[in-house]
């Protein structure tokens, strides 16, 4: 029997070939020689090698190369309301899992100037990226485009400008279509309601966070024809003040038939009130958004009649995912536009978000694996 190089051995066992290709290759068949065949499958593996080796990951998270340790910018409005502790979970968990880091920053009562000079303090420190809750259509246009200047990629979440305006040159937008979710507030109000008095609390009118909101449920009352004198409300941006003033306009307006509210504090206290005046039996009609504890208690309680959700852990998950793309592909992978939906939660499927505590709606901090069975729901 014919001696084969060990060479040859070498290179047919890289391509790992078995049976009558490796009895053919080992003996020469189409080529010059063994010899010949194990010099071609050589260079070729080692030409492999080569570019393998040039764009393996070499101390990155997965396969990625390795990358400075980024940090990114959120400047946020209302920066102790608890809708956004699962969004800063959120951020906290892209962080962790692509080795970045970020700093939660803005204004704890949507004071716009505090923003803004939040928003030039991080270009000033170079951050690596910003996200910006867009709540005023002018005030964020000349920060960001200074931004932009400077290399710093920026995204909006949660808020996004006015309807048609978003008044930043922002790379993407990562957040509820606000004007649709206050739309489709509005048909609900109108399926629940024949006629009469209702009022609509905004923790902070103006703001393009939450105004759209109301703005998208009066159009969709006014379209539905309904006798439904909806009024708008302030109820203040913090939790304390929202109950106290909604309290105040349940015991001053004895003819209410709804209560309802485009924010998270807002809705939990809108809950609280109809509870505590047992205004359900008096056959009032509440709602409103966001998945905080006790507004999905109030619904189990027959108190609230739904609440919309908005997912506020992707608002902070997302951006910080999308910016460490952009940079990681030099620019080449651009944030994109994302609406994180519109789910309305009622009665029928509050249980799970109760009986499940998670860091997705901000209920708990522990890290887990959530488990579901069953089908899952469609039209």
């Amino acid at each position: 029997m014919k001696s084969i190089d060990p060479k040859v051995e070498e290179a047919i066992d890289t391509l790992g070939m078995r049976g009558v290709a490796r009895r053919r290759l080992l003996g020469g068949a189409g080529m010059v020689s063994a010899s010949a065949a194990a010099s071609a499958l050589l260079a070729a593996c080692s030409s492999s090698n080569k570019k393998d080796s040039g764009s393996a990951a070499k101390g990155g998270v997965g396969d990625f190369p390795s990358t400075p340790k980024w940090k990114f910018v959120f400047v946020n409005h209302v920066t102790t309301n608890p809708f956004f502790t699962p969004t800063q979970y959120g951020a906290q968990d892209a962080c962790a899992l692509l080795g970045c880091s970020f700093q939660w920053t803005g204004s704890k009562d949507s004071v716009v100037p505090e923003m803004v000079n939040a928003t030039n303090a991080a270009i000033s420190a170079k951050a690596d990226g910003i996200a910006v809750a867009v709540v005023d259509k002018t005030a964020f246009t000349t920060p960001v485009d200074k931004a932009l200047d400077a290399g710093i990629p920026v995204v909006s979440y949660n808020a996004d400008g006015a309807k048609g305006d978003p008044g930043t040159n922002r790379l993407a937008y990562i957040g509820q279509d606000l004007y649709t979710s206050g739309y489709q507030l509005g048909q609900r109000i109108a399926s629940l309601m024949q006629g009469g008095d209702a009022g609509g609390f905004i923790a902070t009118p103006g703001s393009l966070n939450i105004q759209p909101r109301i703005d998208g449920a009066q159009d969709a009352i006014k379209a539905s024809g309904k006798p439904i004198r909806f009024t708008s409300v302030a109820s203040g941006a913090e939790l304390p003040k929202e109950l106290s003033t909604i309290d105040a306009y349940a015991q001053g307006h004895k003819n209410l038939k709804g209560m309802f509210a485009v924010d998270a504090g807002s809705t939990e206290s809108v809950g609280k009130v109809v509870a505590k005046y047992d205004l359900k039996s008096k056959g009032v009609v509440a709602g409103g958004f966001d998945l905080n504890p006790a507004t999905l208690s109030g619904i189990k309680a027959g108190n609230l009649d739904f609440t919309i959700d908005q997912q506020p852990y992707l608002q902070g998950f997302l951006p910080v995912l999308f910016l460490w793309m952009y940079k990681l592909s030099g620019g080449l992978v651009a944030p994109s536009e994302t609406d994180t939906g519109l789910l309305f939660v009622t009665k029928d499927n509050v249980d799970p978000y109760l009986s499940t505590k998670t860091r997705y709606e901000g209920s708990s901090t522990r890290q887990q694996l959530v488990g579901r069975s069953g089908a899952i729901p469609h039209k």
